[in-house]
C-alpha cells in the first residue's frame, strides 16, 4: 500500500513539474502590455453573482483604469449591446473616449469578430491582460483563443464574473490548463509598476489602490497620520 501512495505521490510531482515546465513563469511588462475590457456590460452585471455587487462594481472599475495608471492601449468590446446585456459602464466609456470599442453583434467569443482581432494587432502587444462577464464564456473563451494565436494572457481574477463558484473554479482551472495567468489586480498593478520609485511609482499608484485597494490604501494613510502627528503614545515607541 505504501509502495502505491509513493507511486502516486511521485506521478503527481512529475505531472506537476511537466506543467510547470510547459508553461514558464513570465513578468507583466507595461511596455508590451494592452488592456482589454471584455463585455464588462451593464445587462449582464447581474450575473456576477459570485461576487458581492459592491464590491464587483469596484473591481470592474478597477480593471478599466489600469489602463490610465500605466498608460496601456485599451480595447474594449461589447457582445449584443442594443439587447438585454446593455453597453459598458458609462464610467469606462468617459474614462476611454477615443478607444476603440468593438460592438458585436452575434459573436460569442470576442476572437471571432474581425474588427476586433485587427484591433488587438493594431496594438503590436504580446501581454494581454483580460477579464469580462462571464468568467466562463466570454473571458474563457477569448482567453483560449488568445493562447492558442500565441499571446500571453493574464486574466484578472477579480474582474470576472459569473453565475456560481463552481462555475467560476471550473472556467479558471480551464484556462489555467491552457497557460493563462490567473491574477490579482494587486498583482497586476505591482508587476506593471515593478518598483515604487518607478514612473508610475508611490505617487501614482498609492492614490489608486486607497480607491480600489482600501486593505493597503489605509496603510500608506496610517503612516501618513503618523509622520504629520509625529508623536508616538506610550507602549509604542518599544514595538518598533
Amino acid at each position: 500500500m505504501k509502495f502505491g501512495s509513493s507511486i502516486l505521490v511521485t506521478g503527481i510531482a512529475l505531472f506537476n513539474a511537466v506543467r510547470g515546465d510547459a508553461v514558464p513563469w513570465e513578468r507583466l511588462n507595461k511596455n508590451d502590455s494592452m488592456l482589454l475590457v471584455l463585455d464588462l456590460q451593464v445587462g449582464l452585471f447581474q450575473t456576477a453573482r459570485d461576487w458581492d455587487p459592491t464590491l464587483y462594481r469596484e473591481n470592474i472599475l478597477a480593471h478599466a483604469e489600469l489602463g490610465k495608471l500605466f498608460n496601456l492601449p485599451v480595447v474594449m468590446t461589447t457582445s449584443a449591446e442594443t439587447g438585454p446585456n446593455g453597453p459598458l459602464p458609462k464610467e469606462i466609456l468617459e474614462m476611454y473616449p477615443d478607444a476603440p470599442l468593438i460592438k458585436r453583434q452575434g459573436e460569442v467569443d470576442a476572437w471571432d469578430n474581425a474588427k476586433f482581432r485587427e484591433a488587438i494587432k493594431a496594438t503590436g502587444k504580446k501581454q494581454i491582460i483580460i477579464a469580462g462577464i462571464t468568467t466562463d464564456v466570454c473571458t474563457a473563451f477569448l482567453a483560449l483563443s488568445l493562447r492558442a494565436e500565441g499571446y500571453s494572457v493574464f486574466a484578472n481574477i477579480e474582474a470576472s464574473g459569473t453565475y456560481s463558484e463552481l462555475v467560476r473554479d471550473t472556467a479558471n482551472s480551464r484556462m489555467q490548463q491552457a497557460g493563462v495567468q490567473l491574477v490579482s489586480m494587486f498583482s497586476i498593478v505591482c508587476d506593471l509598476m515593478r518598483d515604487w520609485r518607478n514612473t508610475p511609482g508611490a505617487k501614482e499608484v498609492l492614490p489608486y489602490l486607497d480607491r480600489y485597494l482600501p486593505v493597503y490604501g489605509f496603510i500608506a494613510r496610517g503612516h501618513a497620520a503618523a509622520i504629520d502627528n509625529g508623536t508616538l503614545i506610550d507602549g509604542e515607541a518599544g514595538l518598533i
